[in-house]
């Protein structure tokens, strides 16, 4: 499956987060980091969905770029 991810620059550090995985987040102090993290963190959040008998969601959340003037 292939799931959304949210990356985001923080004034300290990198975050993740996965729209169709409440709770399922990452941090770290790279991009790349932060990257191999929400991957693991995906994996893990699936097995456990799966371990306790719940429904693991089907992605649904697209992203696109929207350019707008400022």
């Amino acid at each position: 499956m292939k799931y959304a991810v949210v990356f985001e620059k923080t004034s300290n550090n990198y975050s993740a987060y996965v729209p169709d995985l409440p709770g399922c987040v990452a941090t770290g102090s790279s991009r790349k980091v932060v990257e191999h993290r929400i991957r693991e963190a995906i994996s893990i959040h699936v097995e456990e969905l799966r371990r306790e008998k719940q429904p693991v969601p089907r992605p649904s959340a697209r992203v696109q770029i929207v350019e707008v003037s400022a």
